[in-house]
């Protein structure tokens, strides 16, 4: 009998330890597999990043063609009330943008008027000039409650006087009867 040496990470592996060779592969192959789910998660990450801004700029474009349309058919709406006008209208979310010339205030106020009393137009920012000036109007906005009548006398103090307010509002308004809540007014300096 006696003692044999023998070289460690030589031989079959028995399942008893490790070699130093097999410890540095198994950490090697450890590392690069690590690597390689750090490159998937970051090209996923990239891809989803990229994805969303493509979303973005596709409902960006969406968004400026829906009010490009919508501010063509405010236009339409304008030369099918018949006021005689040359304007442009731009629409960036719920703001239009009128430009362009009136040939008086009375229609200048009539084409506002008209564009702010448009559903989903939150407000009309206004650069209409004005061929001859007059006095400008009055707003009123009508609340639970008004009448013609009774925003004729709150203004001019004569109930009667409603009609020059049916007439200041046309074609806006197709029947004096026919007013609603949260609509703008042009209520004339004289009745």
């Amino acid at each position: 009998m006696g003692v044999f040496d023998f070289v460690k990470e030589a031989g079959a592996k028995v399942g008893i330890g490790t070699s130093a060779a097999e410890e540095a592969a198994e950490a090697a192959a450890e590392k690069a597999a690590s690597a390689d789910r750090a490159k998937e998660v970051a090209a996923k990450v990239l891809k989803r990043r990229e994805e969303r801004a493509a979303a973005a700029a596709k409902e960006e474009r969406q968004e400026r063609y829906d009010e490009a349309k919508q501010a063509r058919g405010l236009e339409t709406y304008i030369k099918n009330m018949g006021l005689d006008c040359k304007i442009n209208i731009s629409v960036d979310d719920d703001v239009a943008t009128i430009t362009g010339t009136a040939p008086d205030q009375a229609t200048r106020e009539r084409i506002i008027l008209a564009v702010g009393n448009v559903q989903d137009i939150a407000q009309v920012r206004d650069s209409i000039k004005v061929d001859a000036s007059t006095a400008e109007s009055k707003m009123h906005v009508v609340e639970s409650g008004d009448t013609l009548s009774k925003i004729a006398k709150t203004y001019y103090g004569d109930a009667m006087k409603y009609p020059a307010i049916f007439e200041a509002n046309k074609p806006m308004l197709k029947d004096p009867d026919k007013i609603f809540i949260g609509q703008v007014l042009r209520i004339p300096a004289e009745a």
